[in-house]
């Protein structure tokens, strides 16, 4: 199963997204959404999950899970804004200890990359929103088959689209 991770959009739709997340079965984003139209233009690619990011305020905000549990094709992956493989949130430390989950999808930081807590494996798409920092804009396409995990990072930024970084493989 093909998914698309996406994080930290405020606001913004790239149309490039349609290209990257071509032949997803599902997309994940992963928080600061910043309004409907984002998660409207998404439902145009494929079916959408979404959690709330520091910057979903008001009805909006409220309307967006602030965690989602999720198991796809055996694999069990937590949605989360804000997480960190070093620091994990306190409300989240009891489900990683407790082995409920395989992979944390997560945003804020707008740094998109791969990392392991022990057997846990964090997974940041990155930001596909106004850029910030010196970061680029970044999506992720994740590949599940079996217990087998491969991502790819793609640089919005670029015209056309195309790779960023090495990519991360792994099993679960």
């Amino acid at each position: 199963m093909r998914l698309g991770l996406v994080a930290d959009t405020h606001g913004l739709f790239d149309p490039k997204l349609a290209r990257v997340f071509e032949g997803c079965g599902l997309l994940l984003h992963a928080g600061d959404v910043a309004g409907p139209a984002v998660l409207e233009a998404l439902e145009r690619i494929a079916p959408v999950r979404a959690v709330r990011g520091n910057n979903d305020l008001g009805p909006f905000g409220r309307s967006l899970r602030e965690v989602e549990h999720l198991e796809i094709a055996g694999v069990r992956l937590l949605l989360v804004h804000e997480a960190s493989p070093r620091r994990p949130a306190l409300a989240l430390r009891r489900l990683l200890e407790g082995d409920l989950v395989d992979v944390v999808v997560h945003g804020h930081s707008h740094r998109p990359g791969a990392s392991r807590r022990g057997p846990l494996l964090f997974l940041n798409p990155g930001s596909a929103g106004p850029r910030r920092f010196s970061l680029p804009r970044t999506a992720c396409v994740v590949t599940l088959q079996g217990r087998h995990l491969s991502a790819s990072w793609w640089d919005l930024g670029r015209d056309p689209v195309a790779p960023y970084g090495d990519g991360y493989a792994a099993d679960l």
